[in-house]
């Protein structure tokens, strides 16, 4: 199939081309390239891209596509609050004029990569598709935002699903450090110390990105009706934890390094658990291949493989990146590239 990923070079991204081109699908990039000098140990493969920003898309961009597969968003919660305005105006309103446009070109299939984080709020029990939704964050909000009007477009010759990503974790060309698993052990590595900013209690669904990158997959090549309309939790019933006992699994991997709470740190309101049944009924074939236990330790021997500094793995928090670009003027209010910047 000739598949699109927007956010291509991202931290899924990265690593989910790589896995649509190992199943011999012809992949094609979009991406503003808001990451591109982050790379961590080897880089991801090359593939034909685009380089526009998500808002800017049109129809004929996406002709003779068979499947959009939009990963492309401002990913998490403090980024999302830089600018909450630029966040829906990306992640929502962007993400819907993406599937309209697709629509009209007669792009059959649209994946979303939504996330578990519109349930928000929600305690310790067990969540699945038809929970409510509680989001906290317009990270959050945004997900709710763009299920409910791309579910609107859906009809015979278009057929959207929504990928409800548990919280991610695991090595990418992309590193992430401002995701739980990621941050804990790199912390971890680089000071001797897995440091809790809140009391730990809160519970996590978690899920490595290859096994997402897998998921898609399994979507992509699905037959219509199995997947047209669809929200599915992406990862595995068995790997929910509370952020304190990833910060033990850590301990455990990396050595010498101590676990050590934040002084005054409370309970995170962000706090959910998720059954992903319904994807494993539907595909039965499936199956996570990662653990929380596994990926930290995959992460710990590649900062052994590579080196790994405090002062480098800072710099793979996007925040910290783009309120660079920012204060520098390669990046406007609204997270575009400045002329000079994007021509560079």
């Amino acid at each position: 199939m000739r598949v699109l990923v927007t956010g291509h070079n991202g931290y899924i991204g990265s690593v989910m081309v790589r896995v649509l081109t190992q199943a011999g699908h012809d992949v094609t990039g979009l991406d503003s390239y808001l990451y591109e000098n982050m790379t961590y140990g080897e880089d991801s493969i090359p593939v034909r891209s685009i380089r526009k920003d998500v808002r800017d898309v049109e129809p004929r961009d996406l002709a003779g596509f068979d499947a959009v597969i939009h990963l492309a968003a401002l990913s998490n919660d403090p980024l999302g609050c830089l600018n909450e305005d630029c966040t829906y105006d990306i992640n929502h309103r962007g993400s819907v004029k993406l599937a309209q446009a697709a629509k009209d070109a007669m792009v059959p299939r649209y994946i979303f990569a939504s996330s578990c984080s519109l349930y928000g709020a929600a305690g310790d029990t067990m969540l699945d598709e038809s929970a409510a939704f509680n989001p906290i964050t317009a990270y959050g909000n945004s997900k709710v935002l763009v299920e409910k009007d791309v579910a609107k477009l859906a009809s015979d010759r278009f057929s959207p699903t929504f990928m409800r990503n548990a919280t991610a974790y695991g090595l990418s060309p992309r590193l992430r450090a401002d995701i739980v698993v990621n941050d804990l052990t790199g912390v971890a590595f680089t000071t001797g110390e897995v440091f809790i900013q809140s009391d730990g209690t809160p519970w996590r669904p978690l899920v490595h990105i290859e096994d997402i990158s897998r998921a898609f997959l399994t979507v992509l090549e699905a037959p219509r009706e199995l997947v047209h309309n669809q929200a599915f939790n992406i990862g595995s019933s068995e790997e929910n934890y509370q952020v304190r006992d990833v910060a033990n699994i850590v301990q455990e991997v990396v050595p010498g390094c101590r676990v050590k709470y934040m002084e005054g740190g409370g309970p995170d309101p962000r706090c959910y658990k998720v059954d992903c049944s319904k994807f494993w009924k539907t595909f039965p074939k499936f199956k996570t291949e990662w653990t929380v236990r596994r990926g930290a330790q995959e992460m710990y021997d590649a900062f052994v493989r590579h080196g790994l500094t405090k002062e480098q793995f800072d710099s793979f928090k996007r925040i910290r990146l783009i309120q660079g670009h920012m204060a520098a003027g390669r990046l406007d209010g609204s997270l575009r590239w400045q002329a000079a910047a994007s021509a560079v």
